[in-house]
């Protein structure tokens, strides 16, 4: 076993990737994407053309996005793959059932079953849910995401990584998180391996309810228990002190950390919940089938722009529409997703379990499997009265032993690194079983 020294370890830490990789987001191009997509009139997910008007509506839409999408493939020599799923759905907000569709790109990395995901719901709606056929922008709502999705798309087709990256463009939130619940049931049905699923909904806007400007962070939910386990899994996390340490929560947990490496960019505000109190998003359809998933939305919300028809009252002015966006702070939300996508993707896999033993001792025995394609280990650690981090030593091979880092007072956990340093989430440790 070898242990890297302190300048080693800062090294990784704070590794980048070459400066031609670090192309950043266009304010202008994600002001075209939104207006574009709100040029299709509505996006309803029960909406279609006309012959009167063969270019409004979801399916245009959504036709117009995977052109997109092939476009950057073609850029690229075809590195990403264009394809869609669909299922029926029927529902209150659909009961005579609906085709829903997600548009995907898949850009492949070397290993074709492990995947990140950046994901943004492309369909919008007006008051009335049911409303298939007045005008509904949906220009942050979730125009934003949308664009977002494409830029990184863009931005990332240009690089190459171990884990396959899957930009995802989902209908059906509105009327039941029907996209998100597609995609989550396929990637399960297919075995993937999910690294990550970043869920990008209402990210384009820095003036909220009021007045209220908050330009200087982005909010990032994500739940601490899994709603996956079950009660024996929940006593066991329980037992541990592991609540605040589930796969989603690391995961929010490393983009804080990746967004304070970024240049004039965003704080994360790392929320602890799922969603917004009471809400939902299609990451919640992942965290079911206990997938790591958060959502990214603004650190303040406009409500008078979010679910209205188009209009003015008592000199109020509703509606979702591109002049109420601020697209220098889409832009950065877009930059820390590209950069913690960069990283997850070339990171290896997160190790699948880590067990610690050490009671009645000083020390702690850390033991966790070989992760394929790993280059090394950083194992972690913090006062169990702290929420972050705060050391680390860097070991070559599965196993160690903390020396006098007592397992009642410390919480502990372990990523795997590739050759280049770059890190996957920690898997957070727990007692070994006997």
């Amino acid at each position: 076993m070898r242990y890297l020294p302190a300048a080693a370890l800062l090294s990784a830490l704070t590794a980048t990737t070459p400066a031609a990789a670090q192309e950043a987001p266009d304010p202008a191009r994600l002001k075209a994407t939104v207006e574009k997509l709100v040029g299709f009139g509505t996006r309803h997910t029960l909406s279609t053309s006309t012959p009167d008007k063969p270019g409004r509506g979801i399916d245009a839409a959504r036709g117009w996005a995977g052109a997109e999408l092939t476009r950057i493939a073609d850029a690229c020599n075809g590195c990403i793959t264009v394809a869609n799923i669909a299922r029926t759905f029927v529902g209150p907000r659909a009961p005579d059932g609906v085709n829903v569709v997600d548009v995907l790109g898949f850009q492949q990395g070397e290993e074709p079953t492990r995947v990140v995901i950046v994901a943004a719901h492309i369909d919008s709606r007006v008051s009335n849910e049911m409303n298939a056929t007045s005008d509904a922008p949906g220009a942050n709502d979730n125009g934003s995401g949308t664009a977002l999705v494409l830029e990184a798309a863009r931005i990332l087709s240009k690089q190459k990584f171990k884990a396959t990256i899957v930009y995802a463009l989902l209908s059906g939130e509105e009327q039941g998180l029907w996209g998100g619940q597609l995609l989550a049931e396929t990637a399960q049905q297919k075995k993937w391996t999910v690294s990550a699923m970043l869920n990008n909904d209402i990210v384009g806007n820095s003036l909220g309810q009021g007045g209220v400007r908050v330009a200087d962070r982005v909010r990032v939910f994500s739940e601490g228990v899994r709603a996956s386990e079950d009660l024996a899994a929940q006593i066991a996390r329980r037992a541990s002190g592991g609540e605040d340490d589930g796969p989603s929560r690391a995961l929010a947990k490393a983009v804080d950390g990746i967004a304070a490496t970024l240049p004039a960019g965003l704080d994360v505000f790392v929320a602890r919940r799922p969603d917004r109190f009471g809400r939902g998003g299609d990451h919640e359809p992942f965290l079911k089938l206990g997938f790591p998933a958060i959502r990214f939305t603004s650190a303040v919300e406009n409500w008078d722009a979010q679910h209205q028809d188009l209009r003015t009252e008592n000199g109020v002015r509703y509606g979702d529409t591109p002049d109420r966006m601020d697209f220098a702070y889409l832009a950065k939300v877009t930059a820390i997703n590209v950069a913690t996508i960069r990283r997850l993707a070339a990171a290896p896999a997160a190790p699948t379990t880590v067990t610690l033993s050490g009671a009645l001792s000083r020390d702690t025995s850390v033991k966790w499997e070989a992760v394929p394609g790993a280059a090394g280990y950083r194992v972690r650690w913090r006062r169990s009265d702290a929420q972050n981090w705060s050391k680390a030593v860097d070991v070559t091979t599965p196993g160690t032993v903390l020396k006098d880092v007592p397992v009642d007072d410390n919480f502990i956990g372990v990523s795997a690194l590739s050759a280049k340093g770059d890190e996957s989430l920690v898997t957070f440790g727990e007692r070994e079983k006997r």
